[in-house]
């Protein structure tokens, strides 16, 4: 098609409008995001990968979970010079990965995804519900995160390194999101893994989280089932050691953190007004070390 009938149609008040250079879209509506995202890979040319936010929401991680639009972020092979534009920033790589497709739309893998996100943020709570959404929901490993974020550029990383290298385990990643969760509470806990004891000095247990005021405890377990007798045991004696002491208890699987939030915001709220309408338990705490 000749220019001047592309520049005559891509004019103010024309049926067609320029998205990037280059690139034409055939109808003057806003673009959906799937438009922008072909625009961006068409413009970026072959073997580009979409990257970045977009990405991880391809993946299937909640919209919820993900920071603020940052435009489209594309990955390109390192001998490739395609300048960022636009709503579209280029990145040239020499760690290219393996496309991952979906709807025929070839993504960055998870892991890669997510730790271009986070080394752009600049909001260390952003980067918090981000990389717990990608290890939760997406199955992203911290080992893998901290690789991709090793073998990478070193701008940005250290905000999400330190929350990784905190969360290797599982339980410390369950602990993690209860903490972000608590954060919509109208009381949130005043002390976290504090050491508890009766008005004797024997020792109660540990909780999660601890609300001194009213005597509320808040235990995450290790795993949504017990599969040894021994652990439920375990659980079962400290709840009661709770009981007996006067503490109200909230008990909670990870799964629960994930999937219902709010009814774990409404169970831990319930519970606290509950504590908070009889008298103190006569117990102490020690922090924790």
């Amino acid at each position: 098609m000749p220019s001047k009938t592309i520049y005559t149609r891509c004019l103010p008040g024309g049926p067609w409008q320029r998205l990037l250079p280059g690139v034409v879209l055939l109808h003057d509506q806003n673009p959906t995001s799937s438009e922008m995202v072909t625009a961006a890979l068409l413009y970026a040319g072959a073997n580009a990968l979409l990257s970045g936010t977009e990405a991880c929401r391809l993946h299937g991680l909640r919209p919820s979970a993900l920071p603020d639009a940052q435009g489209l972020h594309l990955l390109i092979p390192h001998d490739r010079k395609v300048r960022s534009v636009g709503f579209v920033t280029t990145e040239r790589t020499v760690r290219l990965p393996s496309p991952s497709n979906r709807n025929g739309v070839p993504l960055a893998p998870l892991v890669r995804a997510t730790t271009d996100t986070v080394r752009r943020l600049a909001d260390p709570l952003v980067s918090e519900e981000l990389l717990i959404e990608a290890i939760q929901q997406g199955k992203c490993h911290p080992k893998a995160l901290l690789w991709e974020l090793d073998h990478g550029t070193q701008r940005g990383t250290a905000v999400p390194r330190r929350l990784l290298t905190d969360w290797v385990d599982i339980r410390s990643m369950a602990e993690a999101r209860a903490k972000l969760l608590s954060r919509g509470l109208a009381a949130p806990p005043s002390h976290w893994n504090a050491e508890l004891f009766d008005c004797s000095g024997k020792y109660l247990g540990r909780p999660d989280a601890w609300w001194d005021a009213v005597g509320l405890a808040w235990e995450i377990d290790s795993f949504d089932f017990h599969f040894r007798r021994s652990g439920y045991r375990r659980t079962v004696d400290r709840n009661t050691r709770y009981t007996t002491a006067g503490i109200v208890v909230v008990q909670t699987l990870p799964s629960q953190l994930l999937n219902d939030p709010a009814a774990v915001i409404a169970d831990l709220e319930t519970a606290w007004r509950v504590a908070a309408s009889r008298p103190r338990p006569d117990v102490r705490f020690t922090e924790a070390a």
